[in-house]
């Protein structure tokens, strides 16, 4: 567990922060991993005992296998590549992919189905599992919903504009609509100007190939986004990965970046882009972007700031990780973020210069080539925003403070309970710690028993021996749905013996007094 507290040899950055900054990475028990590697061994064992079964027929075989007449041909399917879909993922298969019939919203109504056949095919049975409380949503702000002042401002415009676009920005998708987003995006960033691309995903993987190319160096965080590190490969740029959340591994790079130059010419770099996030979605953690920032500013560096998560999650002004520690965010140079979580919507945006924007409209592959924002898909974003920014004459901060509200009580409430759960005290992603294999599928299983949606994740999204539940807190998060929530987990963290933890919470320290970076700015 990282928490660092006091110590008068130790250079300290609290000259950087404004306000108490608390993360834990709870260390896994010796005996709980050895264990977890003992239930993939035993897996694995098994697996390869089914697939011998499978090659001489004697048990069926569902997975996509190479036509008998094409057996001389080159693979197209690598059997051993599918061994881990086959053997491991198809036992707790049911655990994903479940069909809602409803708003996923604080609540939400599930398609029953069942599988007659260990989870390769499903059947709906035709009932409804009704009220499951969703704590896997990205839904932080409550905005994912069919009624109230976002869905009617959705269904005014589609009456107005349609549905659809049916071309890109450049030729005749250009909306006035996406025009008054955009501008609205660039005075909620507080920077000059801004883009909105139709899918979050693309937003990264299609603009930094854009920004960087051949000669230019990324420094990617460890845990990056799978979007970010496809746009990085995508931009030919060489890519260098530094410890998540590790400034000393960071400058180190940054030093040998500036000293040996590019490899055999040893010629200076064009461009050192550095990557992070605000919120990183798998572990709850949030970037320490001071520090990032004034490394950055040292070394003479530009920075690209994912701002997905939180982006109106965090910050006393919904302004994400920048207003969370109330940086100048002339200080980014590439703000990117989502309105797929916080505004209940789709689609991604670029904030920063007039002329990184004016470059972008005519260089990205996302602005060119895509079709444009849908039309009600836009207006959720306005009408969402105005209310974050307290624009449409509701109580400025109201979601946030929910938000924050509910973080709290549910982080405090889940380590009170004896839980490894990892992140930042002020992020509503929390990862509930499970470990074992056979626990995977279990805690779903059991949680969706008690009416309560969960999403778990296992390798490889996960290192090995750090499988876990995952849940969303949002704003829209009654504090009876919470305590609902709360007595099914320790319930189910009793059945299954989850509750693993043995430490003693620390007071809070300010700033992040870490041994491992001694930057003085």
């Amino acid at each position: 567990m990282f928490f660092f507290p006091q110590n008068p040899n130790v250079t300290h950055n609290s000259n950087l922060y404004k306000r108490p900054f608390v993360e834990s990475f709870e260390e896994t028990p010796l005996l709980v991993a050895v264990l977890t590697y003992m239930g993939y061994g035993i897996l694995t064992i098994f697996g390869y005992l089914r697939d011998f079964l499978r090659h001489w027929n004697i048990e069926k075989c569902h997975v996509a296998r190479d036509r008998e007449q094409q057996k001389d041909f080159v693979p197209l399917y690598q059997d051993f590549e599918n061994f881990y879909t086959r053997n491991l993922y198809m036992r707790i298969r049911d655990n994903w992919n479940r069909p809602v019939c409803g708003v996923p919203g604080a609540k939400m109504d599930l398609a029953e189905r069942v599988s007659y056949d260990y989870n390769w095919t499903f059947k709906h049975t035709g009932k409804v599992v009704k009220d499951v409380i969703n704590m896997g949503s990205y839904n932080y702000l409550g905005f994912a919903e069919n009624v109230g002042a976002c869905a009617d401002a959705a269904v005014d415009v589609t009456k107005k504009y349609g549905s659809g676009v049916g071309s890109t920005r450049c030729e005749i998708g250009n909306l006035d609509i996406h025009e008054e987003l955009e501008q609205l995006i660039a005075r909620f960033l507080g920077v000059e100007s801004s883009m909105a691309f139709g899918m979050g995903f693309a937003t990264n993987s299609m603009n930094i190939p854009a920004l960087t190319g051949k000669g230019c160096l990324i420094l990617s965080d460890e845990l990056n986004h799978a979007s970010l590190v496809l746009g990085a490969r995508l931009s030919g740029s060489t890519i260098r990965v530094f410890k998540h959340n590790n400034m000393q591994s960071l400058e180190k790079l940054l030093r040998d970046a500036i000293v040996h130059g590019q490899p055999r010419t040893h010629r200076p770099w064009k461009k050192i882009l550095i990557v992070v996030e605000g919120i990183y979605s798998m572990e709850g953690s949030i970037v320490r972007l001071p520090e990032v920032i004034a490394l950055k500013k040292r070394y003479k560096a530009y920075l690209y700031l994912d701002e997905a998560h939180s982006i109106g999650a965090l910050g006393p002004h919904g302004g994400g990780v920048v207003d969370y520690f109330g940086l100048d965010p002339n200080d980014v140079d590439i703000m990117m973020g989502t309105f797929t979580k916080s505004f209940g919507a789709a689609g991604g945006y670029i904030g920063g210069k007039k002329e990184l924007i004016d470059y972008l409209r005519s260089h990205s592959h996302s602005a060119l080539y895509a079709t444009s924002m849908s039309p009600p898909v836009a207006q959720q974003i306005i009408t969402s925003m105005k209310i974050i920014m307290g624009e449409d004459g509701s109580t400025l901060g109201r979601q946030q403070t929910q938000l924050s509200q509910n973080t709290t009580y549910f982080r405090k409430k889940l380590w009170d309970m004896g839980f490894i759960i990892y992140g930042n005290d002020d992020s509503p992603v929390v990862p509930l710690m499970l470990y074992m294999p056979a626990k995977i599928g279990a805690f779903g299983r059991e949680m969706l028993k008690r009416n309560i949606g969960t999403v778990v994740v296992g390798f490889p999204a996960t290192p090995i021996i750090e499988s876990r539940a995952r849940f969303c807190v949002s704003a829209a998060h009654t504090r009876e749905m919470l305590d609902i929530a709360l007595e099914a987990i320790s319930e189910v963290g009793d059945v299954l013996q989850l509750k693993y933890s043995r430490r003693e919470r620390p007071l809070p320290a300010l700033g992040w007094m870490s041994e491992e970076s001694l930057l003085q700015d």
